[in-house]
């Protein structure tokens, strides 16, 4: 009978082509046979250290779910795929964790199961490198691939049997920022929200109460109470905040006030509701789509964080360094160990180059229009105001703040108060570039300051159309035969028409713009205090046809420039042809030591204009002000100081022109650096009218050291208060390019 049995095996096997013994086969691979031989063939298993790496690999790449589904599939029965990730993540959070590096030891095979000994080194934001030491990963077979039996040892062996990491910090109060001459602008510390009630208000106590509010919250007594005049009786009507040192000084007082109400809260004070606020900007909770990416740089939910403005661009210098020491906490909550720590280090002040006084009170003179002042030292780039209407009041983003109500108020604003025109309103300039024009006509060699033009109301040499001058809208006689700088002092629309069409034809199509470029316009200026995404470059295109170079010299057309940028040329014309970066910092310094910044000016560039032709500018623009004919005289002839300067009337999409003013002081006082100024003022009218008196109150109460208002402006009742009923102001938001081929200019 065995016989038999051993036979009929010889008989199978010399019957089979071959027999295959297999014991693991890689996904999608086939073994390969001789064929018409007898055999066995062995597929061996895939890589251990293959599998390992892939596993560490995507943990280094934070890709969560390829780790999860790499699992056996009793790990993944353990825990969810959510839960894993958490675990991670976590983890990482408390690390501070930057990035990581890992290493593949070892690794030992077997028919069905594997180990692979890697280590990890983590890369933190506020640790030294933490080294997790040799761990071990198990591996097993599952449908033809390794899978990693998973445990929390596997992210640190600290970890094994539940035990979470936690971060403890304490964290270093904010630094102040302060103007140039050392007052707070912002700063940590108690502070108080103000309000009335009007129907509560006793009318024989309600000048006392309006007064008293203006002194704390630096809003005239006439704004205030318009805030409650038509409101219900019963409402509360937040009014401002002021500083409870403030309040303190002036308790008795108030608390005799019946219909004011009083509430303390502790946060970021902002004082007189908002100095300069689009340019210091303000703090607020960590955004809950950032979360996660602060939490990395070790910051915890309900941290501040600067949002825009000197708050966001010097939110490291401002913040200090938080001290952190990471623990491992059992599932009790039990320290079971100290990983790491580092120190706390103190949080540095920031010295602005902003004037408090000046700054306020050019904020007041804009009334209620819409527009903005830049106020910068000529010869250095120190930027003294930067104004933005309307502004807003930073001390609401603060929900402590019982006027926190009025929060909605800003963000739903159709004019858009937290957009800083200054440095991101972009304008068509008008006849303000007239002064780069005419820069270009004497350098291209092709037209001299004597070169005389019969300045009449039409320009008719550009075939097929007629275009006028600012004279025939006014219904004043035509400025008749000027030269070229007296073409500027009348800002003379046909003789700038001229020059765009003679220099267009005889081959100098790209003067004008290659002249802007060199003075700055089309590109950021760089401002030291913001960051880059809060400053627009503008825009300088190229004249794609005769009639784009003629509006290109008088500043329309597809033009747009920001009053930083024309503030930071003109100042170049002032100082003989440097164009400095405009810097809002003086110097960042912690409370006790050295700063670690401190202001020096910073050249970017030089304007392509030679010397001689660049004091025939000069001359032209003080001729503005100061010759009788000149478009800027009636209103700044009888300053106190030297001025120079040109008028704008930019022409927009949007109803009613810009008004710009630029120019800058040549007084050589030692006690007061000379100044640029750049006002823009949006859709009202001339800017003879209108920019120009902002211009003359900013020389005024610059040279004076705020005593000196340079008389009232035209929209005032008394000084720094608008008259009533106000000027209309139409609801444009944001200025754009015009887009119509002829244009009818204004001085």
């Amino acid at each position: 009978m065995k016989v038999k049995i051993w036979l009929i095996a010889i008989f199978l096997l010399a019957g089979c082509s071959q027999v295959v013994v297999r014991s693991t086969l890689l996904p999608g691979v086939t073994p390969s046979v001789t064929p018409g031989k007898v055999g066995v063939t062995v597929i061996p298993a895939p890589s251990v250290q293959l599998a390992a790496q892939q596993f560490l690999q995507a943990w280094k790449n934070e890709k969560y779910a390829d780790m999860y589904a790499m699992l056996t599939k009793l790990s993944q029965d353990s825990i969810t795929k959510a839960d894993f990730e958490k675990r991670y993540r976590d983890a990482a959070i408390a690390m501070t964790l930057k990035n990581l590096d890992y290493t593949v030891l070892s690794t030992l095979t077997r028919p069905a199961s594997g180990q692979a000994a890697y280590t990890v080194t983590f890369h933190t934001n506020q640790f030294k490198d933490i080294d997790s030491g040799e761990m071990v990963m198990n591996l097993s077979i599952e449908d033809g691939v390794w899978r990693i039996g998973w445990d929390d040892g596997m992210i640190l062996p600290e970890l094994r049997g539940g035990n979470q990491l936690a971060l403890d910090y304490s964290s270093p109060g904010r630094g102040i920022i302060y103007d140039v001459n050392g007052h707070a602008l912002a700063a940590e510390g108690d502070a108080v929200a103000l309000g009335v009630v009007p129907g509560q208000i006793d009318p024989k106590q309600e000048k006392t109460l309006l007064d008293q509010l203006s002194m704390l919250t630096g809003l005239n007594t006439d704004t205030i109470q318009n805030l409650y005049k038509h409101a219900d009786p019963t409402w509360y009507i937040p009014v401002g905040e002021a500083s409870q040192a403030d309040v303190q000084a002036h308790y008795d007082t108030l608390t005799k006030l019946s219909g004011l109400q009083m509430n303390a809260f502790r946060s970021r004070y902002y004082a007189d509701g908002g100095v300069a606020a689009q340019t210091i900007g303000h703090v607020a909770a960590i955004p809950a789509e950032s979360l996660e990416q602060y939490e990395r740089l070790g910051y915890q939910l309900g941290d501040r964080i600067g949002i825009d403005g000197i708050e966001k661009w010097a939110d490291t210098s401002l913040s200090g360094k938080h001290g952190y020491t990471l623990y491992v906490k059992d599932s009790k909550g039990q320290i079971v160990n100290r990983l790491a720590e580092s120190d706390s280090v103190a949080a540095q002040n920031v010295t602005t180059t902003l004037d408090m006084d000046l700054q306020t009170k050019l904020q007041k003179s804009m009334g209620n229009f819409r527009g903005a002042i830049v106020v910068m030292e000529r010869d250095t780039g120190r930027i003294l105001a930067m104004v933005s209407s309307p502004t807003y009041d930073p001390n609401l983003f603060e929900p402590t703040n019982k006027n926190f109500v009025n929060l909605q108020n800003i963000l739903n604003n159709q004019a858009n108060p937290l957009y800083n025109r200054a440095t991101q309103g972009a304008y068509p300039l008008g006849s303000v570039f007239k002064i780069i024009t005419m820069s270009t006509a004497l350098q291209s060699g092709i037209f001299k300051n004597s070169d005389t033009y019969n300045c009449q109301y039409t320009f008719t040499e550009e075939p097929g159309v007629t275009l006028y001058d600012w004279t025939y809208y006014y219904k004043v006689p035509p400025s008749g035969i000027i030269n070229l700088s007296e073409g500027l002092m009348r800002s003379c629309d046909p003789y700038f028409y001229h020059i765009g069409l003679t220099l267009y034809n005889d081959g100098h199509q790209q003067d004008v713009t290659r002249m802007a470029q060199s003075f700055g316009l089309g590109s950021k200026t760089g401002i030291i205090g913001l960051d880059p995404e809060a400053e627009s470059p503008g825009s300088i295109p190229q004249p794609q046809s005769l009639s784009d170079a003629v509006n290109q010299a008088i500043g329309q057309g597809q033009m747009l420039v920001t009053p930083l940028q024309v503030a930071d040329f003109v100042a170049a014309v002032g100082n003989g042809g440097t164009l400095y970066v405009p810097n809002l910092i003086d110097k960042i310094a912690p409370p006790d030591g050295n700063p670690t910044y401190t202001f020096s000016p910073k050249v970017r560039g030089t304007l392509a204009v030679s010397a001689d032709n660049l004091k025939l500018v000069q001359e032209a623009m003080r001729s503005v002000v100061a010759n009788k004919h000149g478009t800027g005289y009636y209103v700044l002839a009888n300053l106190s100081v030297p001025v120079t300067g040109k008028t704008g009337t930019a022409q927009n999409s949007n109803d009613l022109p810009h008004a710009w003013f630029a120019g800058y002081s040549i007084a050589n006082d030692p006690k007061h650096p000379d100044i640029s100024v750049a006002v823009v003022v949006e859709n009202v009218g001339e800017g003879a009218d209108y920019a120009a008196p902002i211009f003359r109150r900013v020389m005024s109460l610059y040279f004076s050291d705020g005593t000196n208002t340079g008389g009232l402006l035209p929209w005032e009742s008394r000084p720094y208060v608008v008259a009533s009923p106000t000027p209309n102001v139409t609801d444009t938001p944001t200025a754009t390019p015009s887009t119509t081929e002829t244009p009818t200019p204004k001085p």
